[in-house]
């Protein structure tokens, strides 16, 4: 990536969309430690507890080879989102995006409103999850445990975002500090793990193909990253720290992944591990020796964060597209002493309280996934849109080679028809 100055005609664009609020705004207060834990946070979330197992029982000791192929085509997309952030510094994200590489606001209406749903529905399915957890220690009925869970995290987002991103920081120390705790024990312990990072599969078909399927799966894992997009109004140096922050968390979490997968597939059968519901808690036990008291703690940590950074984000979005004039304006006032969008922030919990209790969600959590790579597809065709239309940015931006979009994009299509037709 290179930083690049340009000229005017980003500026006006940004006037044409309305970005520039009034009075009170969203205030600049984060630095890239605390960008690059809450990008981790989200993007390590309830993921790689609960995937592991499905990634081994189709690539069994090849799995960490699957975490590679994704992160590898997770790479493509993060650079588009470097991109465009630091082209267009505004919280509507994905949305503002569409809007300066097709100037058309249906368009860039219908994929705001789809990053939000994607924020909504995924705070909910996890919401449940969590509530699973938790009511191993309190014996209310999951209904109430995931309200309880959403309105004390919907205050913590309407507090401050300092005050957010700190918990999430919080939180992500800890959800990390568990893998990393099996990693430690799986050295001490002296778990011959690292054969399986270097061994190849068979080359066969049957053992290849085992793998490609895998990342597909994987490659749920890292989604997340793109969530920073969307506080970059609130980032110190955003044409700086963002791209750092993004790319950082794609390596971060990459090694961890690779770590753990290999840890997982060395320590349990690959078949015992599919088979669980909670596979990385037979981890744990195989070679830390943890109780399953702990592991359920980090796994309510992992989902609170998750809940917590996905309401933030779809917040974000909602206040940016009310400031971009694709939402009523009301939505994106910032209260004078927390600098949030409150409104905002009401709504995206009051709109998950309702799913958990009223909507029967599997299949929307199924969707969410291809609206998810609809998104991403979307973000790497407006790149290539604005670069194609040689629009400049207002000010200084990261840029990227022209093929990192093209392959991102072919890479979520791609993934799209597998999911859909596989």
């Amino acid at each position: 990536m290179t930083s690049r100055k340009s000229g005017a005609s980003g500026a006006g664009i940004l006037r044409r969309m309305s970005i520039t609020a009034p009075h009170p705004k969203l205030r600049r207060r984060l630095g890239l430690p605390l960008l690059t834990l809450y990008g981790i946070g989200i993007t390590i979330g309830a993921g790689i507890y609960v995937l592991i197992g499905a990634v081994a029982g189709h690539a069994g000791r090849a799995a960490p080879w699957s975490f590679v192929i994704a992160g590898l085509a997770m790479a493509f997309t993060v650079g588009s989102y470097a991109e465009l952030a630091t082209r267009y510094p505004v919280s509507a994200g994905e949305a503002a995006y569409m809007r300066a590489a097709f100037n058309s606001r249906v368009v860039s209406t219908l994929t705001g409103l789809i990053t939000i749903l994607i924020g909504v529905v995924s705070s909910a399915t996890v919401a449940l999850g969590a509530a699973g957890y938790i009511a191993q220690f309190v014996g209310w009925p999951q209904g109430v445990i995931a309200t309880a869970v959403l309105i004390a995290l919907g205050g913590v987002a309407a507090w401050g975002i300092l005050e957010s991103v700190l918990l999430a920081g919080l939180f992500t120390l800890i959800e990390a500090g568990g893998l990393v705790a099996i990693i430690a024990a799986a050295l001490h312990g002296g778990v011959p793990f690292l054969d399986a990072l270097i061994e190849l599969p068979p080359p066969t078909w049957h053992a290849w193909s085992g793998v490609y399927y895998a990342s597909l799966l994987a490659f749920f894992a890292f989604i997340g990253f793109e969530d920073l997009a969307n506080v970059v109004e609130e980032a110190k140096a955003p044409e700086r720290d963002i791209p750092r922050a993004m790319m950082l968390t794609l390596a971060i979490s990459t090694a961890l992944y690779l770590a753990v997968a290999a840890i997982a597939v060395t320590a349990v059968p690959p078949a015992e591990l599919a088979a669980s519901p909670a596979p990385l808690s037979l981890v744990f036990r195989a070679v830390a020796g943890f109780s399953p008291v702990t592991i359920s703690l980090i796994a309510i940590v992992a989902t609170l964060n998750t809940i917590l950074a996905q309401m933030t984000m779809a917040a974000r979005v909602v206040y940016g597209m009310s400031r971009q004039g694709d939402l009523p304006r009301v939505a994106g006032h910032v209260h004078a002493r927390t600098s949030t969008p409150l409104l905002a922030t009401a709504l995206i919990v009051a709109a998950t309280i309702a799913l958990v209790l009223l909507v029967p969600f599997e299949r929307l959590a199924e969707g969410t996934s291809i609206a998810t790579l609809l998104v991403f597809a979307a973000v790497n065709l407006s790149l290539l849109r604005v670069r194609h239309r040689r629009i400049r940015a207002a000010g200084p931006h990261v840029r990227v080679p022209l093929w990192m979009p093209a392959a991102g994009l072919l890479t979520c299509a791609a993934m799209i028809g597998a999911v859909l037709f596989g």
